[in-house]
């Protein structure tokens, strides 16, 4: 297993001596600078490596060792009609990468928007701030805010009724905030999405059905895995965050049998997951351990988070040994994968995994994040209690 930390580049509060300091092993990081289509090319990877091995203190050792994300262009995504065009440079930056040495792509195929949450700053009993997705909320954007059409036949009438009292109790400041919020664009680029061109992108998928979302993503890693494999670049997909159907766009990496489709569209040892604890565990109905346990081999990239859930479904994202996903129990199983890995001699055996997202603390409040969620002392904290569990696990295996 190997500790990594997710970096925002130049712009992030948070340097690379920094993340030194966490302990983190190795850093998840992109070119956010660039924008969604275009190639990355080989002289600035290149740069951003030796930035970071500038920023190392002298005698630690600490590298870019996983990419997260190469953002995928919305005609790859709706099957439009320069997806070619835009898959064709999706295939120049995987050759890059690997003439670079990365080996590891996280990427996601959730159309429009890449995560929602309806709180960046939801109080905790400790008085930390954490992430979180209420579905009334959501329910008041989709309805009363982004009023799309027949948005209430997706809805309970409880649902519709508990929004129809929190929209009307809490005004236009309210309505406002929570556009803000849902519409915070894509995490690690400078991209911000406007409620006017979120409508235009989500008219694009109206006709779009889950079916036909499944073999847009078929067809895109059928012309990329084979290049993924000539350059040494193991792709995982992220699952959708979180897993439901909203705002009427399709979800296709939500349950196991949406992974097991996306792992047998392109059957190749470079065509993986990165399993995210706290994406899938959002829905309950999800066995995270059985996902886990069918998946490992292909598991190249590891996200670790929980969440705590509340009425409908709702979930706010907890410390990262409490709530409900069985956090000792997963790291179990990838400690296993990552010593049989050790004995059959695959080169990835050393699974790198992060603490994803981390709650904000008093001394961190007023800083800049570039992400919701990313501070430096919740994610460093997350980081050491999953050290922890590592190290007391492998303990308790090498003492049977």
């Amino acid at each position: 297993m190997k500790q990594v930390w997710r970096w925002f580049g130049p712009k992030d509060y948070i340097h690379i001596r920094d993340i030194a300091q966490t302990g983190a092993q190795g850093i998840v990081h992109a070119l956010h600078e660039i924008p969604t289509g275009e190639v990355w090319n080989k002289e600035d990877i290149r740069r951003r490596q030796e930035m970071i091995r500038l920023g190392v203190p002298e005698g630690y050792e600490l590298s870019w060792d996983v990419v997260e994300s190469v953002n995928i262009h919305e005609e790859i995504k709706r099957g439009g009609a320069k997806r070619d065009y835009y898959i064709e440079q999706y295939i120049e930056t995987i050759r890059n990468l690997g003439a670079c040495g990365l080996s590891v792509l996280c990427y996601n195929f959730m159309p429009v928007l890449d995560w929602t949450r309806t709180h960046l700053n939801y109080v905790l009993t400790d008085g930390t701030q954490a992430l979180k997705f209420d579905w009334v909320d959501v329910t008041v954007f989709d309805v009363y805010v982004l009023k799309r059409p027949q948005a209430e036949l997706d809805y309970s009438e409880e649902l519709l009724h508990e929004a129809r009292l929190r929209f009307t109790a809490n005004g236009p400041e309210y309505a406002a905030h929570l556009e803000s919020v849902v519409l915070q664009g894509l995490p690690g680029t400078d991209e911000k999405i406007s409620l006017d061109l979120f409508k235009k992108n989500l008219s694009a998928y109206k006709e779009l059905s889950k079916t036909d979302l499944q073999e847009n993503l078929r067809y895109f890693l059928q012309a990329i895995v084979p290049v993924a494999e000539e350059s040494g670049v193991r792709l995982c997909c992220h699952p959708d965050d979180p897993p439901f159907t909203m705002f009427g766009l399709p979800r296709i990496v939500s349950t196991l049998e949406d992974i097991r489709f996306l792992l047998s569209s392109a059957d190749s040892e470079y065509n993986g997951l990165t399993y995210c604890t706290g994406s899938l565990g959002a829905n309950p109905s999800n066995d995270l351990l059985n996902i886990l346990r069918e998946t490992v081999s292909k598991v190249h990239f590891v996200h670790l988070r929980n969440v705590a859930y509340e009425e409908h479904g709702s979930f706010y994202e907890a410390d990262h040994l409490s709530g409900s996903v069985p956090m000792v129990d997963v790291m179990e199983v990838l400690i296993d994968e990552s010593k049989r890995r050790h004995d059959i001699g695959r080169k990835d055996a050393d699974i790198p995994y992060r603490p994803d997202h981390g709650h904000l603390f008093d001394a961190e409040v007023g800083k800049e994040l570039r992400v919701p969620g990313y501070s430096w002392v919740g994610r460093m904290r997350g980081l050491a209690e999953l050290r922890g569990v590592e190290i007391a696990v492998k303990t308790i295996k090498n003492r049977l």
